[in-house]
């Protein structure tokens, strides 16, 4: 990498067309996409092409058959290989299309679902985005039920398959999680950058902030401040990762107040600064 980079953010007011909550595209991409992130999730499929994807600071290599679903916490730049072009539908949408918490219980365990897919499950999952390519375009009164199965079967199967199921997520519930939890989780999930304070995320989920505390503890298995602080390191390693700002901007960007605070935190949970992380993968990118 040369020079300062910020990641791009790519706004959902700029793609999503009100009153939808989901947009659908066919990208040719023949030149690198830098490293961004999305305040909307975005799935794709590589239809063919072949480059590198970097999610989160970490490279994979990119052909037909990678399928990928993207938070709002992800980071990820396209590198395409020298002469290739890469062909992959992708489907931008915001939570709340996915109904039932389904989508939060696919996460539980990975922040990010990733697989290539071959042969026949490749074609099954082609022709699933196909499905949705069409009815976006020639919409009529059953199309939305039509698209939202083919994205939830997406979820799904991508899910069963997904490359990083022994990832551990930031957060991970302790078993079944009463509703107003799980609507706690998901607010923080969006919100954890902002000065969220327990009394007003208790607040939102219709308790007092004493029985909120209790009941978070219990079943997420972290005291809510804790979790907040993980869901912000985690963040802030993605972003020292995928990006060259200075540390003190990752501090900030990553809801922490003090920059000592951050780096304080930061060594405790990862054993190195956030400086340490940033030399240590760049030298192994540099024999990539």
């Amino acid at each position: 990498m040369q020079g300062n980079r910020t990641p791009e953010r790519l706004l959902s007011k700029n793609f999503l067309s009100l009153p939808s909550p989901y947009q659908m595209f066919k990208h040719q991409i023949g030149r690198t996409i830098s490293t961004h992130w999305h305040d909307f999730f975005e799935m794709a499929f590589v239809q063919s092409g072949t480059g590198k994807h970097i999610v989160n600071g970490v490279p994979m290599p990119m052909a037909r058959g990678m399928t990928f679903l993207l938070s709002t916490a992800d980071f990820h730049e396209i590198i395409p290989d020298d002469g290739q072009t890469i062909h992959l539908y992708n489907f931008i949408f915001h939570e709340h299309m996915i109904k039932d918490g389904l989508l939060s219980r696919l996460l539980e365990r990975s922040t990010n679902l990733i697989h290539t897919f071959e042969g026949e499950s490749a074609a099954d999952m082609e022709r699933e985005f196909a499905r949705i390519w069409t009815e976006t375009r020639h919409r009529d009164r059953e199309s939305e039920a039509v698209i939202q199965g083919c994205v939830e079967r997406l979820l799904i199967d991508l899910s069963r398959n997904n490359d990083s199921r022994k990832t551990s997520s930031p957060v991970r519930a302790a078993g079944s999680l009463h509703a107003s939890i799980e609507k706690a989780l998901s607010y923080l999930q969006h919100h954890f950058r902002e000065p969220v304070t327990l009394e007003h995320i208790a607040d939102l989920s219709g308790l007092s902030a004493n029985y909120f505390s209790e009941m978070f503890k219990k079943q997420v298995g972290l005291t809510y401040q804790s979790c907040l602080q993980e869901l912000r390191l985690n963040f802030a390693r993605s972003l020292l990762l995928s990006s060259e700002l200075p540390v003190t901007e990752v501090c900030f960007g990553s809801g922490f107040n003090t920059l000592q605070h951050f780096e304080r935190t930061f060594r405790l949970k990862y054993g190195c600064s956030p400086r340490q992380l940033r030399q240590v993968n760049a030298a192994a990118r540099s024999i990539l």
